[in-house]
Protein backbone atom coordinates (compact mmCIF):
# COMPACT_ATOMS: atom_id res chain seq x y z
CA UNK A 1 0.00 0.00 0.00
CA UNK A 2 2.93 2.33 0.78
CA UNK A 3 6.01 2.37 -1.44
CA UNK A 4 8.84 4.87 -0.98
CA UNK A 5 11.70 4.72 -3.48
CA UNK A 6 15.01 6.56 -2.87
CA UNK A 7 13.24 9.34 -0.97
CA UNK A 8 15.35 12.33 0.06
CA UNK A 9 14.37 15.37 2.09
CA UNK A 10 16.80 18.28 2.01
CA UNK A 11 16.36 21.50 3.99
CA UNK A 12 18.43 24.54 2.91
CA UNK A 13 20.08 26.26 5.89
CA UNK A 14 21.78 29.33 4.45
CA UNK A 15 24.69 28.05 2.40
CA UNK A 16 24.36 24.59 3.91
CA UNK A 17 21.97 21.72 3.28
CA UNK A 18 20.52 19.47 5.96
CA UNK A 19 19.69 16.02 4.63
CA UNK A 20 16.91 14.80 6.91
CA UNK A 21 16.35 11.77 4.66
CA UNK A 22 19.10 10.50 2.41
CA UNK A 23 17.71 7.87 0.04
CA UNK A 24 15.02 5.98 1.96
CA UNK A 25 13.27 3.05 0.26
CA UNK A 26 10.49 1.37 2.22
CA UNK A 27 7.47 -0.84 1.48
CA UNK A 28 4.54 -1.19 3.89
CA UNK A 29 1.69 -3.61 3.26
CA UNK A 30 -1.93 -3.01 4.20
CA UNK A 31 -2.66 -4.20 7.74
CA UNK A 32 0.91 -4.03 9.02
CA UNK A 33 1.79 -2.94 12.57
CA UNK A 34 5.25 -1.45 12.51
CA UNK A 35 7.43 1.06 14.29
CA UNK A 36 9.99 3.48 12.90
CA UNK A 37 12.65 3.69 15.58
CA UNK A 38 15.64 5.99 15.93
CA UNK A 39 17.27 8.60 18.14
CA UNK A 40 16.46 12.30 18.08
CA UNK A 41 17.49 13.81 14.74
CA UNK A 42 17.50 10.47 12.94
CA UNK A 43 14.87 11.52 10.38
CA UNK A 44 12.03 9.39 11.74
CA UNK A 45 9.56 12.27 12.17
CA UNK A 46 10.44 13.62 8.72
CA UNK A 47 9.71 10.18 7.32
CA UNK A 48 6.37 10.11 9.13
CA UNK A 49 5.47 13.54 7.75
CA UNK A 50 6.13 12.34 4.21
CA UNK A 51 4.19 9.09 4.69
CA UNK A 52 1.34 11.13 6.19
CA UNK A 53 1.34 13.62 3.29
CA UNK A 54 2.22 16.47 5.65
CA UNK A 55 5.30 17.11 3.53
CA UNK A 56 6.70 16.15 0.13
CA UNK A 57 10.10 14.63 -0.62
CA UNK A 58 12.78 16.73 -2.28
CA UNK A 59 13.68 13.74 -4.44
CA UNK A 60 12.37 10.22 -4.95
CA UNK A 61 8.90 8.74 -5.32
CA UNK A 62 6.09 7.98 -2.90
CA UNK A 63 3.25 5.71 -4.00
CA UNK A 64 0.20 5.45 -1.74
CA UNK A 65 -2.48 2.97 -2.72
CA UNK A 66 -1.16 3.04 -6.33
CA UNK A 67 -1.20 6.85 -6.49
CA UNK A 68 1.99 8.88 -7.00
CA UNK A 69 1.87 11.36 -4.12
CA UNK A 70 4.89 13.32 -5.31
CA UNK A 71 2.92 14.71 -8.27
CA UNK A 72 0.07 16.18 -6.19
CA UNK A 73 -0.44 19.82 -5.21
CA UNK A 74 -1.19 21.04 -1.67
CA UNK A 75 -4.98 20.88 -2.04
CA UNK A 76 -4.81 17.30 -3.29
CA UNK A 77 -2.47 16.35 -0.44
CA UNK A 78 -4.89 17.91 2.05
CA UNK A 79 -7.74 15.78 0.73
CA UNK A 80 -5.64 12.61 1.02
CA UNK A 81 -4.62 13.51 4.59
CA UNK A 82 -8.23 13.97 5.59
CA UNK A 83 -9.49 10.83 3.90
CA UNK A 84 -6.63 8.36 4.23
CA UNK A 85 -4.51 9.36 7.25
CA UNK A 86 -5.24 9.40 10.97
CA UNK A 87 -2.68 11.18 13.16
CA UNK A 88 -1.87 10.74 16.85
CA UNK A 89 0.73 13.09 18.34
CA UNK A 90 2.78 13.14 21.54
CA UNK A 91 1.15 16.39 22.69
CA UNK A 92 -2.40 15.21 21.85
CA UNK A 93 -3.15 18.38 19.76
CA UNK A 94 -6.68 18.71 21.13
CA UNK A 95 -8.70 21.94 21.19
CA UNK A 96 -8.69 22.73 24.91
CA UNK A 97 -11.94 24.69 25.11
CA UNK A 98 -14.01 22.17 23.17
CA UNK A 99 -15.51 18.85 24.19
CA UNK A 100 -14.18 15.43 23.31
CA UNK A 101 -17.09 15.06 20.93
CA UNK A 102 -16.20 18.27 19.08
CA UNK A 103 -12.52 17.32 18.87
CA UNK A 104 -13.34 13.92 17.40
CA UNK A 105 -15.94 15.09 14.90
CA UNK A 106 -13.73 17.89 13.53
CA UNK A 107 -12.16 15.82 10.69
CA UNK A 108 -15.68 14.96 9.54
CA UNK A 109 -16.55 18.66 9.44
CA UNK A 110 -13.61 19.20 7.06
CA UNK A 111 -14.77 16.22 5.03
CA UNK A 112 -18.22 17.80 4.59
CA UNK A 113 -20.11 15.10 6.53
CA UNK A 114 -23.59 16.05 7.71
CA UNK A 115 -24.07 16.94 11.39
CA UNK A 116 -26.22 13.94 12.37
CA UNK A 117 -23.90 11.44 10.70
CA UNK A 118 -20.72 12.94 12.13
CA UNK A 119 -22.13 13.08 15.67
CA UNK A 120 -23.16 9.44 15.48
CA UNK A 121 -19.75 8.44 14.12
CA UNK A 122 -17.83 10.47 16.74
CA UNK A 123 -19.84 8.95 19.59
CA UNK A 124 -19.23 5.48 18.16
CA UNK A 125 -15.43 5.83 17.99
CA UNK A 126 -15.26 7.44 21.44
CA UNK A 127 -17.10 4.38 22.73
CA UNK A 128 -14.66 2.10 20.88
CA UNK A 129 -11.71 3.64 22.75
CA UNK A 130 -13.48 3.37 26.11
CA UNK A 131 -14.66 6.97 26.51
CA UNK A 132 -18.42 6.71 26.13
CA UNK A 133 -18.78 8.45 29.52
CA UNK A 134 -16.45 11.33 28.58
CA UNK A 135 -18.15 12.58 25.42
CA UNK A 136 -19.08 15.99 26.86
CA UNK A 137 -15.89 16.48 28.89
CA UNK A 138 -13.16 18.91 27.85
CA UNK A 139 -9.48 17.86 27.62
CA UNK A 140 -8.65 19.71 30.84
CA UNK A 141 -11.05 17.38 32.66
CA UNK A 142 -9.29 14.23 31.45
CA UNK A 143 -6.18 12.31 32.41
CA UNK A 144 -3.25 12.10 29.99
CA UNK A 145 -4.25 8.62 28.93
CA UNK A 146 -7.83 9.71 28.29
CA UNK A 147 -6.63 12.66 26.21
CA UNK A 148 -4.56 10.32 24.08
CA UNK A 149 -7.59 8.06 23.65
CA UNK A 150 -9.54 11.08 22.38
CA UNK A 151 -6.69 11.69 19.93
CA UNK A 152 -6.88 8.06 18.79
CA UNK A 153 -10.66 8.37 18.33
CA UNK A 154 -10.13 11.52 16.24
CA UNK A 155 -7.60 9.61 14.12
CA UNK A 156 -10.12 6.80 13.58
CA UNK A 157 -13.23 8.82 12.86
CA UNK A 158 -12.68 9.01 9.08
CA UNK A 159 -11.87 5.30 8.86
CA UNK A 160 -8.44 6.06 7.37
CA UNK A 161 -6.14 3.73 5.49
CA UNK A 162 -3.27 4.41 7.91
CA UNK A 163 -2.93 5.38 11.58
CA UNK A 164 0.30 7.34 12.17
CA UNK A 165 1.40 7.84 15.78
CA UNK A 166 4.37 10.13 16.51
CA UNK A 167 5.83 9.34 19.97
CA UNK A 168 2.30 8.58 21.25
CA UNK A 169 3.49 7.56 24.75
CA UNK A 170 5.99 10.40 25.20
CA UNK A 171 3.82 12.42 27.62
CA UNK A 172 2.43 9.43 29.49
CA UNK A 173 3.58 7.39 32.46
CA UNK A 174 4.72 3.83 31.80
CA UNK A 175 1.44 2.14 32.76
CA UNK A 176 -0.71 4.50 30.68
CA UNK A 177 1.72 4.25 27.77
CA UNK A 178 1.33 0.48 27.77
CA UNK A 179 -2.45 0.87 27.70
CA UNK A 180 -2.22 3.13 24.65
CA UNK A 181 0.06 0.65 22.87
CA UNK A 182 -2.42 -2.16 23.62
CA UNK A 183 -5.09 0.02 22.04
CA UNK A 184 -2.98 0.31 18.87
CA UNK A 185 -2.45 -3.47 18.95
CA UNK A 186 -6.23 -3.94 19.12
CA UNK A 187 -6.69 -1.64 16.11
CA UNK A 188 -4.13 -3.69 14.22
CA UNK A 189 -6.00 -6.88 15.11
CA UNK A 190 -9.10 -5.29 13.54
CA UNK A 191 -7.18 -4.79 10.28
CA UNK A 192 -5.82 -1.26 10.57
CA UNK A 193 -2.40 -0.30 9.25
CA UNK A 194 -0.61 1.24 12.24
CA UNK A 195 2.75 3.03 12.07
CA UNK A 196 4.36 4.18 15.33
CA UNK A 197 7.32 6.55 15.43
CA UNK A 198 9.37 6.16 18.61
CA UNK A 199 12.81 6.21 20.18
CA UNK A 200 11.76 3.76 22.91
CA UNK A 201 12.53 0.05 22.55
CA UNK A 202 9.66 -0.87 24.90
CA UNK A 203 7.20 0.86 22.56
CA UNK A 204 8.71 -0.61 19.40
CA UNK A 205 8.50 -4.10 20.89
CA UNK A 206 4.69 -3.91 20.74
CA UNK A 207 4.85 -3.83 16.95
CA UNK A 208 5.39 -6.72 14.55
CA UNK A 209 8.05 -4.98 12.48
CA UNK A 210 10.74 -2.49 13.52
CA UNK A 211 12.38 -0.20 10.96
CA UNK A 212 15.59 1.33 12.36
CA UNK A 213 16.63 4.74 11.02
CA UNK A 214 19.71 6.84 11.75
CA UNK A 215 21.12 9.91 10.02
CA UNK A 216 18.34 9.80 7.43
CA UNK A 217 19.13 6.26 6.33
CA UNK A 218 17.36 2.97 7.12
CA UNK A 219 19.88 0.88 9.05
CA UNK A 220 17.75 -2.20 9.63
CA UNK A 221 14.33 -3.77 9.08
CA UNK A 222 13.47 -6.30 11.78
CA UNK A 223 10.70 -8.90 11.86
CA UNK A 224 9.54 -8.68 15.47
CA UNK A 225 6.76 -11.29 15.30
CA UNK A 226 8.90 -14.19 16.40
CA UNK A 227 9.88 -12.29 19.56
CA UNK A 228 6.33 -11.50 20.64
Amino acid sequence: MIELTDVKKIYPMGKLEVRALNGVSLSIESGEFLSIMGPSGSGKSTLMHIIGCLDKPTEGRYMLDNKDITTLDDDELSKIRNKSMGFVFQTFNLIARQTCLYNVELPLVYAGTGRKQRLERAITVLSEVGLSDRVRHKPSELSGGERQRVAVARALVNDPLVILADEPTGNLDTKTGLEIMRLFADLHEKGKTVIVVTHEKEVADFTERIVHIRDGVIMGDEDNRRKK
